[in-house]
């Protein structure tokens, strides 16, 4: 460049005196722009949020490689080719130092502040783009032609492209990666169809995305690979991820028995969570037994197999200590006689259902004799939590007393919503409506808990009341009771008075005639 001083040479300041004898440029061109350069490097350093400061090692260093190129020039000072190549490589070094630290001040000063951190990608492929503007800046201030400069970067770049096509779509797939973030730093992924193959991400650049596995693995997986991958993410979009296993147990051994039993013992299990809550559905049945499927959430994922572990150790424990045995698989083959229940047994279990039909009020007309009549015709049911037993509007002939356990009764009256009337527990009973008269069920029972329940039929009480028509006036008056206490409980209408004619009804549906 020509100088348009006035000032002589030996006026000038030393700084200036140095960049004229080595470079030619003018003094204050020199001065300014590494002045201006060493300005923006200051800004961001001071600006920068913590931790992002690192940041200015890139520009800083290209701002203490500028004197290279004039150190050189003075081992040739008779060079003048080499003088003014090394006045260009200085002017670049000085640029890219410049605009490198423009950019960071703007993306991660200023941007970074409103909206979160930036990828280290997109940073880099910006740096790289403010390098390649300086050097064509450079360029074109030498004197190239802009068609020579564009003609000459394309067929550059088409090299480049053809011979480094993988390259550059890991770089474009890793861009898209981070533009759509199926996954951060930190988050647990599955990368391909193997469920071998899941790892913690521990960095992503330009080239791959790198992985640590649960064996502790070192893997480095290509963004296009990546790009191309249903890739299943553990950590997102909530931090906990749903662990499975699986219990078989006996035929024997109720289902929701087992289910309670397997819920109690995991909570509190090491990374179990209490929210969302674990959960035990009744899966398939096999030929060892019943399997149930136990759900549970963790945010322990890399320590997944230690979770699972103790949650398993902790339902063995629980179930021996119920004196439940997970079957095994056998294939042993025995030849024996059907053993039959023990005179002992048989008794034992009759005496209990004669005990519970005993302290019904609705029996109490009835001798020990027809009581134990009873009790041998019932059949006992069973029935799981939240499973109907009866239901309103439902034909039936029978009646129920609960054995163990605990039920709800439950009444829908036009344009309203169920009613509960009442809990029913151990020797509590319902449906003798049905059972005396033969009307729909007037109510919905359903068990809370999982119940056992005796069933009385009418054939059962015809053959009592045949011989002994006089106890339908004592079962039409606990009918009428019942009924006042059901309409009470809906609508809160007083005790109503009971009424003949229910008796009608009974005798008309026993087929019994009145003497």
């Amino acid at each position: 460049m020509n100088s348009s001083s006035d000032q002589p040479v030996n006026a000038m300041a030393p700084i200036d005196q140095w960049f004229v004898s080595l470079s030619g440029w003018h003094d204050l061109d020199a001065s300014r722009q590494t002045i201006f350069a060493f300005v923006a490097l200051m800004v961001f350093l001071f600006t920068a949020p913590r931790g992002r400061r690192w940041l200015a090692r890139w520009p800083a260093a290209l701002l203490l490689l500028a004197p290279v190129p004039l150190g050189c020039t003075a081992l040739f000072p008779d060079a003048v080719a080499g003088i003014r190549l090394a006045s260009l490589a200085v002017q670049f070094l000085v640029l890219s130092s410049a605009l490198q630290s423009v950019l960071l001040t703007v993306t991660v000063s200023c941007w970074e502040r409103i909206s979160g951190p930036i990828p280290k990608i997109f940073l880099d492929v910006l740096r790289l783009f403010v390098v390649l503007l300086a050097l064509l800046a450079v360029l074109w201030e030498s004197g190239v032609e802009a068609g020579e400069l564009f003609a000459g970067s394309a067929v550059l770049t088409a090299v480049l492209g053809f011979a480094l096509k993988d390259t550059l779509g890991n770089v474009f797939a890793g861009l898209a990666i981070h533009a759509e973030h199926p996954f951060e730093l930190g988050d647990w992924i599955q990368y391909d169809t193997n469920t071998a193959h899941i790892g913690k991400v521990v960095e992503i650049n330009w080239r791959a995305t790198k992985v640590i596995t649960l064996d502790q693995a070192y893997v480095i997986v290509p963004n296009s690979q990546l790009a191309q991958a249903s890739i299943r993410n553990f950590t997102k979009p909530d931090p906990w991820s749903r662990r499975s296993l699986f219990v078989v147990t006996p035929y024997d051994i109720s289902p929701q028995k087992v289910q309670s039993i397997i819920l109690e013992a995991i909570r509190g299990s090491f990374g179990v969570l209490e929210y969302p809550p674990p959960s035990v559905v009744t899966n398939e049945f096999k030929e060892r037994g019943v399997e149930h499927w136990v759900r549970l959430f963790t945010t322990e994922f890399d320590k997944r197999d230690k979770v699972d572990g103790m949650a398993r150790d902790r339902i063995w424990y629980a179930l021996a200590r119920c004196g439940i045995e997970i079957p095994v698989a056998t294939q042993a083959i025995r030849l024996t006689q059907p053993v039959l229940p023990s005179t002992q047994s048989v008794e034992l279990s009759m005496e209990r259902r004669v005990e519970r039909l005993e302290k019904i009020g609705l029996l109490e007309p009835f001798g020990p004799e027809q009581v134990r009549q009873l009790a041998e015709v019932s059949d006992e049911r069973m029935y799981a939590a939240g499973e109907a037993i009866i239901h309103q509007g439902d034909a039936g002939e029978s009646m129920f007393v609960v054995f163990d356990g605990r039920v709800e009764v439950t009444v829908s009256e036009p344009g309203n919503g169920p009613v509960v009337i009442r809990t029913l527990e151990e020797g509590d009973f319902f449906g003798e409506m049905s059972l005396m008269t033969g009307s729909p069920r007037v109510a919905t029972v359903t068990a809370v808990i999982e119940s056992r329940v005796l069933e009385l039929s009418k054939e059962s009480f015809r053959i009592i009341l045949a011989t002994q028509p006089s106890l339908i006036g004592e079962l039409g008056v606990a009918l009428q009771i019942r009924l006042a206490e059901r309409a009470q409980a809906i609508a809160g209408v007083e005790r109503v008075i009971p009424t003949p004619h229910i008796l009608k009804t009974i005798r008309d549906f026993f087929g019994i005639s009145e003497t």
